[in-house]
């Protein structure tokens, strides 16, 4: 086989040298050590909490080692294809705070890498399936669809494994007149590697050794399989285009999802093949959920709406909160740092793929929630009402005029009991937020629990009305309660919980129950956070108007 005219035969366009792109794109300028990594979507619009957690791994270890992160859209397949893609996902990323330094954007491309659009990189890859051609290593395949289905029946009939090798790989042989014929003859084709596996037989089946940086020393059978590497419309396949791009884009880390793990015998083929050296892959885990049946199982897009990123930003979980949540989860010493740095800024973490689990990551809304308080109670209240206002905007427009021009008041509200030794942790997301304050306006004011079973209608009509009578918005605190523990005790109830639980046949209740009831009245609720608080920042006019009217009730 004369493979130079093969080669031409088949890729007469092609006039650039392989030569020529390495100084059209050369190693990147950077500080020794130094990661570039790339986070690579299909552009079909949906992006979910499996591409956060690898984006944020990416992230982390490109830009804590003074590296290079960039957004890579690989878009060859036209099916899978969704207008608006893109900004979809530079939208929600940036949402998370995941910022990338170069590659695919909004309004263009950004970088000396480019284009990183692989439908516009065609001419790239062709120029070298066209080199393995003429090094033997890559040929034309004519074998139609229906060729393609009956080789896999009979591989099924004989229980072989699928794919084109030994006896079907059929257009391996050909000569170079046969191939000539059929291009004459206007057949379409693909174009194949020649794998180096291909004519050994199963017994003598060499193996590959690939250190991954997550799970260690991987030893896998190499790759006997001539898949297709470029498809009959010119495009290649995912396999051998991230081979070119991620060499030219001097990708140093591939950090991907373990599904990728059986392609790993074929990837490092390619690179060899290219006689390039393959970057550091790191296969995570899957993200795991214990399901109601106590079951570990993966998160899964038809059962589990907590995999969409759409969930968390719907419901407005702050940023800061589900990333210092997945660093829970990525890395297996960051709770230990946290404990340790209780008021590190989250990127003085140093953060390694050798930390990650290889055994699934187990997600955890609970965990999550507990996370989101710790967080959320360090934040300052004028930083969390703008976080409220522009969740608003996009989600809950009808509540936006309850934020937005009143943020002095939100402030407030936002900083009851969050001050002191022992701040109140109990703010998760933004829709917990509203719900947790909306009785701070008085068009969301209803009451929302029943009395305490202690306290009789007649008896909560008595101290509300007791309490009106005495009441004075210019109380502090201590003398505020002084009154509450007076006139309770004058009504028959303890002036302390625990002496009604010592004696419960000498009190009708304790004064906590005395106080729900005004708590009630001024909230709604038979929970909250300091009444008298509450009462301050709601005024002595509107505290007063509640409880004349939950009185009226009774």
């Amino acid at each position: 086989m004369d493979n130079m005219k093969l080669a031409e035969l088949l890729f007469p366009h092609i006039t650039k040298s392989p030569e020529e792109y390495e100084d059209i794109f050369p190693v990147r300028e950077l500080p020794e050590g130094a990661r570039v990594t790339r986070m690579a979507p299909s552009p079909t619009g949906f992006i979910h909490l499996g591409n956060l957690f690898s984006a944020f791994a990416d992230e982390r270890l490109a830009h804590q080692s003074g590296g290079v992160f960039y957004l890579r859209i690989e878009d060859t397949d036209d099916k899978r294809y969704v207008e608006g893609a893109v900004e979809t996902i530079v939208n929600v990323l940036d949402y998370f705070q995941i910022n990338f330094d170069e590659g695919a954007g909004i309004t263009g491309d950004k970088g000396d890498y480019g284009p990183y659009h692989q439908s516009q990189r065609a001419e790239l890859y062709q120029t070298f399936v066209k080199k393995m051609v003429q090094n033997g290593q890559a040929y034309p395949c004519f074998l139609t669809e229906e060729e393609l289905s009956d080789i896999r029946a009979q591989q099924e009939a004989i229980k072989a494994n699928p794919g084109i090798y030994g006896k079907w790989a059929v257009s391996r042989d050909l000569t170079l007149e046969q191939i000539e014929e059929n291009l004459k003859a206007g057949k379409p084709y693909v174009m194949r590697l020649k794998s180096k596996g291909q004519d050994l037989p199963p017994e003598e089946m060499k193996t590959i050794t690939v250190n991954d940086a997550i799970r260690g020393d991987i030893t896998m059978p190499e790759n006997n399989m001539d898949l297709v590497i470029l498809k009959a419309t010119g495009i290649p396949t995912y396999h051998f285009a991230h081979v070119i791009d991620d060499h030219f884009m001097r990708t140093t880390h591939v950090v991907r999802g373990e599904e990728w793990l059986s392609s790993l015998p074929l990837h490092v083929e390619l690179f060899e093949t290219m006689g390039w050296p393959h970057p550091v892959y790191c296969h995570t885990a899957h993200l795991m959920k214990i399901d109601e049946t106590g079951n570990k199982r993966k998160l899964s897009k038809r059962k589990d709406p907590e995999l969409s990123l759409d969930y968390y930003r719907r419901d407005g979980y702050h940023p800061m909160a589900v990333r210092e949540y997945l660093l829970n989860i990525l890395n297996s010493n960051f709770e230990e740092w946290r404990i340790a740095n209780p008021d590190a800024p989250i990127d003085e973490f140093q953060f390694t793929a050798e930390k990650m689990s290889n055994s699934g990551a187990l997600f955890d809304l609970n965990k999550l929630s507990d996370v989101c308080k710790d967080v959320l109670v360090k934040i300052p209240a004028a930083e969390l009402c703008q976080f409220m206002i522009d969740w608003a905007k996009e989600f809950r427009p009808e509540i936006l005029p309850l934020f937005e021009g009143n943020e002095a008041y939100i402030e407030q509200i936002l900083d009851l009991g969050r001050t002191g030794n022992k701040p109140r942790k109990d703010l998760v997301c933004a829709v917990q937020i509203f719900d947790f304050i909306k009785y701070f306006f008085d068009d969301h004011f209803v009451i929302e629990n029943e009395l305490p079973e202690n306290v009789s209608k007649e008896d909560a009509k008595a101290i509300l009305e007791t309490y009106l009578a005495g009441y004075d918005h210019n109380d502090d605190q201590s003398v505020w309660f002084d009154k509450i523990r007076t006139f309770g005790a004058e009504m028959g109830y303890a002036a302390k919980p625990k002496d009604f639980k010592k004696n419960p046949d000498m009190y009708k209740g304790h004064v906590g129950d005395v106080s729900t009831v005004v708590r009630l009245a001024v909230t709604g609720r038979s929970q909250s956070p300091d009444i008298w608080g509450i009462q301050q920042i709601l005024g002595e006019e509107r505290t007063i108007e509640r409880v004349k009217a939950y009185a009226a009730q009774f």
